[in-house]
């Protein structure tokens, strides 16, 4: 049974509103959305970041989520799901709901969300100490917006198309290719 909420939410009174929910929501600064579920190339789109990711970081302190972990942004007062993060923090996988903090952070792109992933999301994950990219994956085309963080601080935005590869440097000594990620979509290079 689903737990009234008072407007505006409490952080901790959302958190228990969505523990026992049977649908996901995300948070904002007192405000709840609720999620809706994605499609089968938004699932594929993720799983292939996430499965590529997660072959590359095997044996790394790393460590790969997919769709049902939260993120905490505590400096937006936020909670997201994200479609994929990597936490490269030091603990390690347990049974907690909720992750601190993100090292790469990726959305795929839907009609509804499109809007909040690329401003209110946006703003909020740059706000994590150790974000070091977040990508925005488009399901129309194979396109991957990715907002990176430079030396200093600045934030550096790129688009990659077909053929190209998104570098990670900063995660592992390889790069993440287009093909990879539109892998088994109907997707056209």
């Amino acid at each position: 049974m689903a737990i009234p909420l008072k407007k505006p939410v409490e952080l901790l009174d959302f958190l228990d509103f969505d523990d026992a929910s049977s649908g996901r929501h995300e948070f904002e600064s007192g405000h709840v959305y609720a999620m809706t579920g994605g499609t089968q190339r938004h699932n594929r789109l993720a799983l292939n970041i996430a499965s590529d990711l997660l072959h590359r970081l095997k044996g790394s302190a790393c460590q790969v989520f997919i769709n049902d972990v939260k993120l905490h942004v505590q400096e937006a007062d936020a909670v997201y799901y994200p479609d994929v993060l990597v936490y490269c923090g030091s603990s390690i996988a347990n049974e907690d709901k909720l992750v601190p903090d993100a090292t790469l952070i990726v959305e795929v792109l839907s009609d509804s969300t499109a809007a909040r992933d690329r401003r209110q999301k946006r703003l909020a994950y740059q706000k994590l100490p150790s974000l070091k990219a977040y990508w925005i994956v488009s399901q129309t085309e194979q396109r991957v917006e990715v907002y990176s963080r430079q030396a200093g601080g600045p934030w550096q935005a790129t688009a990659y198309g077909p053929g190209d590869s998104i570098p990670t440097e900063w995660l592992v000594d390889d790069a993440v290719t287009m093909s990879a990620i539109y892998a088994g979509t109907d997707i056209a290079a």
